[in-house]
């Protein structure tokens, strides 16, 4: 699934919150947005539509009610879908390789990755 620049942000401000969020919140904990309040529909939209994104119910805001909305998949399964998007199937030490390389694991990440291993 590709997601533009404007949905991954948004996305960023779901998985970082780890709950359901309105419109509104959403709009107002996405500090460093470039994209426009006014185009918020159209993204939350978009991303129902691919799936990125779930109704989660409703709140009330004031005298209406509005949806809530939650991230259909975390970021890691996010990326690793992403994988998929191009043509070249990645080896898996190298990825891990990269990866490591540019996010470095504590002492309990590394324990538990050699748990995954060992299993």
């Amino acid at each position: 699934m590709y997601l533009t620049k404007n949905e991954i942000e948004i996305m960023d401000v779901l998985w970082r919150e780890n709950r359901a969020l309105s419109r509104g919140e959403i709009l107002s904990l996405s500090t460093d947005k470039t994209w426009m309040d006014s185009s918020v529909h159209i993204l939350l939209n978009s991303m129902l539509k691919k799936g990125a994104i779930r109704e989660a119910g409703f709140v009330k805001c004031g005298k209406t009610c509005g949806r809530v909305y939650e991230a259909a998949f975390s970021c890691e399964e996010y990326h690793v879908g992403t994988l998929d998007s191009t043509k070249c199937a990645p080896e898996a030490v190298a990825l891990a390789k990269a990866y490591l390389a540019a996010y470095p694991l504590d002492a309990r990440q590394r324990a538990e990755i050699r748990r995954l291993l060992e299993e």
